[in-house]
């Protein structure tokens, strides 16, 4: 791994769960483990099942070997060897992140972009399996592979306990849904979680998920081939996450804490500014001079998107860029940091911030030797 400051840094990569991922449950929580059912419409598909709940449809856990099985599909290279999204070769992960010139990918879960279980004691047997789990890969990956630990949110003592053994153990931050349950991610009754993440200096990883069920039933009544499932479902909470945080006083109580909102796009991000300062201006409060970076917001972008554009709003310490590595949505591409190093209207300095200074300082990742 190169030992300049500058490493390039994927913020939004995935693992999908395997069956390892919960031999760490213990015996006695052995009624816990996830089970795999087939998709009726595609029997060569599996998904997890927890409490009779399905995880992400679109997000199956597994497929076949070929890397480029889905690349049909998008006009974008997403296609990922089997072994390396599943995490059964850490080897193998390394190796194909070299290949995309990555030096360290940030890892987010799969399987808990739902809320998959209304029971406290399964949701805390699971995430503790799941973080032991990454836990032992990132030890395997030379620090390559920090991740972003899951939390029971019913159990704010036991979420506490996990996040201190999460960070012994490579986690850089702590994920939660912008919706958790019948609360906003902002909602008072987290700060107990968030002031255990500051004294961590873990940062809160927004990545776009929902864990409300009303809400995804909601949205989820029309197709799940409907465009606009899934960007109902995930991207408009966490777009409204970002609003409740930067308008709200939260970056007064904890003034330490980072918070990334990740692969929800960027083009987002003026709509957010236009919309803050005119309700600041109501309320008589003074404007900052930047917005996102006085509440400690950094977003992923999208290498498609118009980021100039998106800059003169985020200034340019807020961006970062993700492959969405291990899934095959709207938000992957494989070759997003190369197309980003390409484009000719960005700055040298904005495409390393994007690309390093900005996921470094999020993640609080040392990249000293």
């Amino acid at each position: 791994m190169d030992q300049a400051n500058n490493l390039v840094i994927d913020a939004d990569a995935h693992v999908i769960e395997n069956d390892h991922t919960w031999d760490f449950l213990e015996p006695s929580e052995a009624k816990y483990r996830p089970r795999k059912v087939s998709d009726p419409d595609h029997p060569d598909r599996q998904f997890w099942e927890v409490d009779g709940r399905r995880g992400p449809p679109a997000l199956s856990v597994e497929g076949g070997d070929d890397p480029d099985e889905r690349a049909q599909e998008s006009d974008r290279r997403i296609g990922t060897p089997r072994a390396s999204r599943l995490m059964e070769d850490v080897g193998a992960r390394l190796a194909h992140m070299d290949s995309l010139g990555i030096d360290i990918q940030v890892l987010h879960n799969t399987l808990f972009l739902y809320d998959m279980t209304n029971d406290p004691d399964a949701e805390a047997a699971l995430t503790r399996s799941w973080n032991k789990w990454l836990g032992e890969t990132w030890k395997m990956s030379d620090g390559r592979l920090p991740w972003s630990c899951l939390i029971p949110t019913r159990m704010l003592d036991e979420a506490k306990i996990q996040m201190r053994s999460a960070k012994e153990n490579g986690a850089v931050a702590v994920c939660m849904r912008p919706l958790e349950g019948e609360r906003l991610v902002t909602d008072p009754y987290f700060y107990p979680l968030l002031e255990e993440a500051e004294r961590l200096d873990m940062s809160i990883a927004v990545h776009i998920a929902n864990g409300n069920a009303a809400n995804v039933e909601l949205y989820g009544s029309v197709p799940a081939t409907h465009p606009a499932s899934g960007f109902g479902i995930f991207r408009v909470p966490t777009v409204t996450a970002c609003a409740f945080l930067v308008l709200g006083d939260i970056s007064k109580r904890f003034p330490k804490l980072r918070w990334g909102f990740i692969e929800a796009s960027a083009q987002w991000i003026p709509w957010i500014h236009s919309e803050a300062i005119r309700r600041m201006q109501r309320a008589g409060r003074a404007l900052p001079e930047n917005i996102f970076e006085a509440s400690n917001v950094f977003v992923t972008c999208q290498v498609d998107e118009d980021i100039p554009w998106i800059l003169k709003y985020a200034g340019e310490n807020c961006l970062m860029i993700g492959t969405d590595y291990g899934h095959n949505d709207t938000s992957a591409d494989l070759d997003a940091m190369g197309l980003l190093r390409a484009r000719e209207d960005i700055s040298a300095v904005a495409k390393e911030k994007i690309l390093s200074h900005n996921p470094k300082t999020l993640f609080g990742l040392d990249l000293a030797a």
